[in-house]
């Protein structure tokens, strides 16, 4: 069975849209499905004798917790072997489903959307623009459009990767490191016909702050040293050349320290660069442990 996972905020006009489109086109492939409606907190709630079916269940919280929680509530109350991410502002087309599940019956784990045309504004093109560019660079992702909410996977991924805050636009860069079989379909982005779109300049800072996490937990969660080491290293020794040379100064020509403030500098680095080091070893004592309680 299908699981199609549908969180929003403030759509009462899209839902009941969007909810026709999905019946129509899971009749038509004659899937057996479920859709996970998640209110996350609507200042405008919908008309929810309109929603009821056989085939919908609506999860209301009570106050606005972002899509990761929204995600969460759905993944928890959903029966389905085979979820569906979706957004619900009509933006995703149900018509693009069969695309999804042909790759998933072709052996896929998971299938990620790529939005080939955009219908989104310049400040929403420009971040995906630069968060595509840096997981290639720096995480060799293999994904054309990671920030596609459009999405199907094999439930069996979630148990292994559990979402929290705002993770949840790096799952499918976990199931890649991972070894699952990952595939990407080009999908329809239709343009927003009610509501307002609620990315801001703020999602934009956010996004930034998630990508320095996901960079440390995909690569460095299991050996933490490896980040810190190298760091609290440079600093150590830049903290001990500079102390160094000024105690040479000291003995050999008699400079008087208390005229070098560079000296409180060189005492500073070498402290920050054993922390920063300790650190480190701290968190690798930590996975050991958890590694060794499993």
């Amino acid at each position: 069975m299908i699981s199609i996972i549908v969180p929003f905020y403030n759509e009462e006009k899209n839902i009941p849209i969007l909810l026709d489109e999905i019946h129509s086109e899971c009749n038509k492939a004659q899937y057996e499905y479920e859709v996970i409606l998640i209110d996350d907190g609507s200042k405008n709630k919908p008309d929810t004798e309109s929603l009821k079916s056989q085939n919908v269940r609506l999860f209301t919280h009570r106050k606005r917790m972002g899509k990761g929680e929204a995600l969460r509530t759905g993944i928890k109350n959903a029966q389905g072997d085979i979820f569906v991410f979706m957004d619900g502002d009509l933006q995703d087309d149900p018509a693009d489903l069969p695309k999804f599940m042909h790759e998933i019956k072709s052996g896929a784990d998971l299938v990620n959307g790529i939005r080939s045309k955009r219908i989104d504004s310049p400040l929403i093109r420009l971040y995906s623009f630069f968060a595509n560019v840096v997981l290639h660079r720096l995480f060799h992702s293999p994904f054309t459009d990671i920030n596609c909410g459009f999405k199907m996977f094999k439930k069996e991924l979630l148990d292994e990767y559990p979402l929290y805050g705002n993770n949840f636009r790096f799952f499918p860069l976990s199931a890649y490191y991972r070894g699952y079989c990952v595939k990407e379909v080009v999908v329809h982005n239709r343009k927003r016909v009610h509501g307002s779109s609620k990315f801001g300049p703020m999602k934009l800072f956010t996004g930034i702050l998630d990508m320095t996490t996901a960079y440390f937990v995909f690569l460095f969660a299991d050996r933490p040293l490896h980040f810190f080491g190298p760091i609290g290293s440079v600093l150590f020794s830049i903290g001990f050349l500079i102390s160094f040379y000024l105690a040479i100064e000291r003995i050999f020509f008699r400079v008087l320290l208390y005229r070098r403030p560079i000296l409180q500098l060189g005492i500073v680095l070498i402290i920050v660069g054993i922390q920063i080091g300790m650190t480190g070893l701290i968190g690798e004592l930590i996975v050991y442990f958890n590694k060794n309680r499993k």
